[in-house]
C-alpha cells in the first residue's frame, strides 16, 4: 500500500517556496481494516467504470474524507467469494476479518476487480470509486480493514466524474470519482503523529488538536468537492502548525470560536483560498484571528503562506 507522504513546503504567491517555514511531518499509521460488503445488482463495477468518467458533466476535483465500503456487485460475484473463502483457512476469523483476509490473496485479485467500492461521507454513500493505474486497487484493498473502528478514517484524492448511471451499482447515482491516492488511517493515530511543539506539553496538546480535528470533521456538507472543503480537509491531514496553535490558544485561556473559509485577495490565474481561525479569550472576551493560505487551482493543494495573524480588510 502507498505511503503518504507528508511533506509541505510552503509557497508565496507566484509558487516560489517560503524558506522558513518547517516542514509538516504528519503521517499516520496506515491499517488495513474490513466494512461490511452488501450485495449489489452492477454489471458494470470494477475499474472499466474509469472509461464512464468524462463521458458528461466536467470533472471536479476531490480531497475528500470518510469511510470506504465495499458491495458486491452481482448475486454471482457474491457467490464466487463464497467459493474463495471455502478454499481459503478462515478459522478463528470474524467476517470482516475473513473478507480482507480473503481478497488480500494474490490469486483472489479478481475478485476484487469485481466489487463496487463506494465512498461514505457521514453515512451517506457519495462517490463510486474507480482507480486511475489498475495497479492501485490494492489501496482499496487496504482500506478494508479486519477490525474497523468508528473513528477509521480514509482519505481519497482525485477526478469527479459524471452521476454514475443506476445499472453500475444497483441503482446507487452517486458520482464517480476516478481517484490518485488514498490514505487509511485511524484519527487516534494522525494525533499521535503530529510533531509537539517544545512549549506545550502532550496532555495540554492532544486534547487541542483532537479538538481542532473534530470541529473541522464537523462542518457540515463536507464532500470535499467544493475549492473551500479540499483547502480545510488539506490541512486537517497534511499542516501540522494549525495543530500547534490551537494548543497554543487554549493555553492563553481562548476557545475556538470559528474555523472560516474564503476566496483570497492573491486568487487570479490561480485559485487560492484563506482559511482563517478564530479564537476568542475566556476573559476578556477579545477576538484574535490566524490564517493560512492554500493553492487548489489544481487536484493536489499546496500551502501559499505559512499560518500568521489575520486582520480585518
Amino acid at each position: 500500500m502507498k505511503q503518504p507522504q507528508i511533506e509541505v513546503q510552503e509557497q508565496t504567491a507566484n509558487t516560489s517556496p517560503v524558506q522558513d517555514e518547517p516542514t509538516a511531518e504528519v503521517v499516520p499509521s496506515v491499517r488495513p481494516a474490513a466494512q461490511s460488503v452488501a450485495p449489489q445488482a452492477c454489471s458494470t463495477c470494477g475499474t472499466a467504470m474509469a472509461a464512464n468518467v468524462g463521458n458528461g458533466a466536467a470533472p471536479g476535483y476531490i480531497y475528500a474524507i470518510g469511510r470506504i465500503e465495499a458491495r458486491f456487485p452481482t448475486i454471482s460475484a457474491e457467490k464466487e467469494f463464497a467459493q474463495a473463502t471455502g478454499r481459503s483457512d478462515t478459522r478463528g476469523l470474524t467476517d470482516r476479518q475473513a473478507l480482507q483476509s480473503v481478497l488480500s490473496k494474490a490469486e483472489n485479485r479478481y475478485l476484487v476487480r469485481q466489487l463496487c467500492f463506494v465512498m461514505t461521507i457521514e453515512g451517506l454513500e457519495t462517490y463510486i470509486l474507480v482507480p486511475r493505474d489498475p495497479a492501485d486497487i490494492s489501496l482499496l484493498v487496504a482500506a478494508l480493514r479486519p477490525t474497523p473502528q468508528p473513528w477509521d478514517l480514509d482519505v481519497v484524492i482525485g477526478t469527479r466524474g459524471p452521476i454514475a448511471p443506476a445499472s453500475m451499482c444497483n441503482g446507487l447515482m452517486v458520482p464517480i470519482v476516478v481517484f490518485d491516492q488514498i490514505y487509511s488511517f485511524d484519527r487516534d493515530a494522525l494525533i499521535k503523529a503530529i510533531p509537539k511543539p517544545e512549549k506545550i506539553s502532550a496532555k495540554e496538546f492532544g486534547p487541542a488538536a483532537e479538538e481542532l480535528f473534530d470541529r473541522i470533521m464537523q462542518m457540515t456538507d463536507n464532500a470535499g468537492a467544493t475549492d473551500e472543503h479540499r483547502a480545510l480537509n488539506y490541512l486537517a491531514m497534511r499542516y501540522q502548525a494549525i495543530y500547534a496553535s490551537a494548543a497554543d490558544a487554549f493555553a492563553r485561556n481562548a476557545s475556538l470560536t470559528g474555523v472560516d473559509v474564503q476566496t483570497s485577495p492573491l486568487s487570479g490565474t490561480r485559485n487560492v483560498m484563506d482559511v482563517i481561525f478564530s479564537y476568542t479569550n475566556r476573559n476578556t472576551d477579545v477576538d484574535e484571528q490566524f490564517f493560512v493560505r492554500v493553492d487548489v487551482t489544481e487536484e493536489f493543494p499546496f500551502l501559499v503562506t505559512k499560518l500568521s495573524p489575520y486582520y480585518e480588510r
